[in-house]
């Protein structure tokens, strides 16, 4: 097992590691909307769909594999009325299509209306 970890994606803000690498696998930790070089989260779903997706790559990118290599993500919402507008951003960050579960929770950390978490091939 290794730690994935890199500054081109928000610090884990708990005790835990953005991702890990393990049996040829990359999972990564849900991430938040934050852009990593200011801290700041911007007001819309579209632009939080972009960072968060942003930020998963980057966590790829750090252990070596890449978005279309995804083959699962998990992705929850502050409100399920986001969905189209989630989605018009997910699918041109996540083009191979991988399995995913969304679902709508009670809050997301930070006040956040979206947050990705995935699983890539190595």
């Amino acid at each position: 097992m290794k730690i994935v970890a890199t500054d081109n994606a928000p610090a884990a803000i708990g005790p835990y590691s953005q991702g890990y690498e393990v049996g040829g696998l990359v999972i990564t930790s849900g991430q938040l909307p934050v852009n990593p070089a200011t801290g700041e989260m911007p007001a819309t779903i579209a632009e939080q769909a972009e960072w968060s997706c942003k930020n998963v790559a980057a966590i790829l990118e750090a252990a070596g594999t890449s978005m279309d290599k995804v083959v699962k993500t998990t992705c929850f919402l502050a409100d399920i009325a986001d969905f189209a507008a989630f989605n018009e951003v997910y699918a041109k960050y996540f083009t191979s299509k991988p399995a995913r579960s969304c679902v709508a929770v009670k809050q997301i950390p930070k006040g956040a209306l979206c947050e990705i978490e995935a699983i890539a091939e190595k």
